[in-house]
């Protein structure tokens, strides 16, 4: 029996190389998949990649900032598959990273906490009606290795990690007497994502302030991994269909580390 047959999940940031990974893999697992995003192309070539594993995969162009633009988003959906059973935010935007404090504005500090809390809220927000009423769900969430970590030039990037970290973990505590879940993943960076996401241009400016060749920096951020290597997208996007199955239905409240060691909990 597929992971996810008979499932419907809805993806925010669904042309992005977290949320295009997804969709291959929630479709392969049997799930009717709608995907939503700012950017056309990128969502028809994610909805096509996803097709070809025999999927069915609707696209929508939404502003998942948005609050009103979300609940009509997930309204529509509601009305056409009649339910809800997985949300994954896998929304993501270039920010700063790599530069001490005393170079850093309020606003390049604020960009990413705000926009990656404020766009979690109003996904949440918007598919935790539903999931309520049906009394069964799975909200996913994505973070990244720096809410554990520290040094310079991270504090956007860590305040912002850890902030969608505590509101997972509030997120399972309020939902989980609907019956609804919360699993956030922590994937460290992916080589197979630098073309279709910002983490090229975001490494890539680190890398130049400190005077290192991109993959020598890159090579850095492997040798810190106890595996010796960093994951890859279809790592994520597997262990999101395993999350957001039935097999892990003790799972909430969880921080999954994907980072291949390069943390240890």
């Amino acid at each position: 029996m597929l992971l996810l047959e008979g499932k419907v999940a809805v993806i925010h940031g669904g042309g992005g190389s977290i949320g295009a990974a997804a969709a291959r893999a929630f479709a392969r697992e049997g799930a009717r998949v709608f995907l939503a995003g700012r950017s056309l192309p990128r969502l028809e070539a994610a909805a096509s990649a996803a097709r070809s594993f025999g999927g069915t995969v609707e696209i929508a162009v939404v502003d998942a900032m948005d609050q009103a633009s979300v609940d009509r988003h997930i309204d529509e959906v509601t009305d056409a598959a009649g339910r809800i059973d997985i949300a994954l935010n896998a929304v993501g935007f270039d920010h700063l990273q790599g530069r001490e404090i005393a170079d850093t504005s309020l606003a390049e500090y604020l960009h990413p906490v705000t926009g990656y809390l404020q766009t979690n809220f109003v996904t949440a927000k918007a598919v935790a009606r539903p999931m309520i009423a049906l009394g069964s769900g799975v909200i996913l969430t994505v973070s990244t290795p720096g809410a554990r970590l520290t040094g310079r030039g991270l504090i956007g990037n860590a305040a912002q990690s850890a902030g969608l970290e505590g509101f997972s973990r509030a997120l399972a505590g309020e939902l989980g007497p609907a019956g609804v879940r919360v699993v956030c993943v922590r994937p460290h960076a992916m080589r197979d994502a630098l073309d279709t996401s910002y983490t090229r241009q975001m490494f890539g400016r680190i890398a130049d302030a400190s005077g290192i060749d991109f993959d020598e920096w890159m090579d850095g951020l492997t040798g810190m991994t106890l595996l010796g290597r960093l994951p890859t997208l279809d790592e994520v996007a597997e262990f999101l269909a395993f999350a957001a199955s039935d097999r892990a239905g003790s799972m909430t409240g969880v921080i999954s580390n994907l980072t291949a060691g390069a943390l240890v909990d």
